[in-house]
């Protein structure tokens, strides 16, 4: 007998514009970079691993 599918569904509150919010566990896994960029310049970068 197959299963049935369940829906979720949710409301959240409005994210503060001056953060950024990366899911993780919706990348592939690998080696990443971040970069950060203002007006045309590089501010930051980064890298991380996901295992």
């Amino acid at each position: 007998m197959p299963q049935k599918k369940s829906k979720y569904e949710a409301e959240i509150d409005a994210l503060p514009s001056n953060k950024i919010f990366i899911n993780i566990n919706k990348m592939e896994k690998g080696d990443y970079e971040l970069n950060i960029i203002h007006q045309n310049k590089l501010i930051t970068k980064t890298t991380f691993k996901k295992k």
